[in-house]
């Protein structure tokens, strides 16, 4: 038994159509003819073979996972049928409850002109985070307007800063 176990372990799991069926209707990429004739099709670069995948622009270059990976996302601005326009914000993330959304703290200054002085404020933006993403809160997370996907998201995740890999100063033991 345990041979067995540490065979499963090491083996390459190749997927299956139940592995990327889990919604209750069809999961299938626009732009993707599954099932159509072998002449008309073209090979794209990935694991899969037939993947269809976008640069968004405006410097974001587009993550290996949406390249290689098996997920189906229609909201996604790498391989769904999203377009980024207007603004390009960033935050850090305060929440990730939500299936494929996250909620991002901005933080900014609000100048008071009678005491010619800032005070803090902040407001939380709900944004969509594709499958090719990982992220955990605290991520500082950089997002891209985008049309209404749902009632309260008009973000998409664009890029993921984990919490660790900041820059900036840190703590500096003396």
């Amino acid at each position: 038994f345990l041979l067995l176990l540490h065979k499963k372990k090491h083996s390459v799991h190749s997927l299956t159509m139940a592995d990327v069926q889990h919604e209750r209707g069809y999961q299938k990429q626009v732009g993707v003819n599954v099932g159509f004739a072998a002449s008309t099709r073209k090979k794209a670069p990935g694991k899969a073979g037939t993947r269809y995948y976008k640069n968004v622009g405006l410097g974001f270059k587009t993550p290996k996972e949406a390249i290689e990976g098996n997920y189906i996302d229609k909201k996604c601005p790498f391989t769904g049928n999203v377009s980024i326009r207007g603004r390009i914000l960033s935050g850090v993330v305060k929440s990730t409850k939500m299936n494929r959304t996250i909620i991002l703290r901005m933080d900014y200054l609000h100048f008071i002109k009678k005491y010619q002085r800032y005070e803090k404020r902040h407001s939380n933006i709900a944004a969509h985070i594709s499958p090719a993403f990982r992220c955990k809160e605290g991520d500082k997370v950089v997002v891209g307007q985008c049309r209404p996907l749902s009632k309260t998201v008009r973000f998409n995740v664009l890029k993921v800063i984990p919490a660790g890999a900041s820059s900036g100063k840190g703590f500096v033991a003396n």
